[in-house]
């Protein structure tokens, strides 16, 4: 995976997430949604076969979207190694 970042303001992140679909974008968006400081974060997908995804985050007040992306991310990570070894368990 690539990120190119298409804005960086400290209240709005746009990035394009290279080489993701769906999956990583509903799942970062979720935990997104979930924190008190994000006012929102959307992502789109132009073309279902060739397109790729551009999130848009934006934080409320004086919040940073890139340091509510990095928490998002870590939660992410940490869900996804709970599930992993839930899974294991079978």
């Amino acid at each position: 995976m690539d990120i190119e970042v298409l804005t960086d303001k400290k209240l709005e992140l746009e990035i394009v997430l290279h080489g993701e679909k769906h999956g990583l974008c509903n799942a970062l968006r979720k935990i997104l949604m979930e924190d008190d400081d994000v006012q929102y974060a959307v992502y789109g997908i132009d073309h279902p076969l060739i397109g790729e995804p551009t999130m848009t985050i934006k934080t409320k007040q004086k919040k940073n979207a890139k340091n509510s992306l990095h928490k998002a991310a870590k939660t992410l990570k940490e869900e996804t190694e709970e599930f992993k070894s839930l899974i294991e368990e079978i």
